[in-house]
C-alpha cells in the first residue's frame, strides 16, 4: 500500500484486516498471515469506478504463447499475476478510511490517500 497524503473527510472507502494462519504439512501452525484490504461493496459502479478487470487466461492461451517464445528462442519470465494487479496505478483519486489501530489520535476524521491498489473484497 502506498500513500500520498491525508485529507480532510472526503467519500472513502472502509477497510479491514484479514488475519490467516498458514500451516504446514502436519497442520501445525507455522506463521501467521495478516493484510488490509477494502470493503469495495460499498461502491457503486458508475458512480464510484467505471470498469471492472478479473484477470484469466485459458490453459490453450498459455501453451501457445510458450511455444511461440521457445520457437523464436526468446527468454521467458515468471510474475505473481496477483501483486502484479495490485501494483498497479490508480487513475481515479481513491481515499480509504484510517486503519484500525492506526489512527492518528487528533485526526480520525481524515482519509487516506492511495497511489497504488489495495485488494478489494
Amino acid at each position: 500500500m502506498e500513500i500520498e497524503s491525508w485529507t480532510k473527510k472526503k467519500k472513502s472507502i472502509g477497510v479491514k484486516w484479514i488475519y490467516k494462519e498458514k500451516k504446514n504439512i502436519k497442520g501445525e501452525v507455522e506463521r501467521y498471515k495478516v493484510r488490509l484490504v477494502t470493503k469495495s461493496y460499498s461502491q457503486k459502479q458508475g458512480i464510484d469506478y467505471d470498469e471492472v478487470f478479473a484477470q484469466g487466461a485459458r490453459l490453450k492461451t498459455i501453451q501457445l504463447i510458450i511455444t511461440i517464445i521457445v520457437q523464436h528462442r526468446w527468454k521467458i519470465y515468471q510474475m505473481d499475476a496477483k501483486s502484479a494487479l495490485l501494483n498497479g496505478f490508480l487513475e481515479e483519486e481513491v481515499y480509504i478510511e484510517q486503519p484500525m489501530g492506526y489512527e492518528v489520535k487528533g485526526h480520525e476524521e481524515n482519509v487516506l490517500k492511495l497511489n497504488k491498489a489495495l485488494k478489494w473484497i
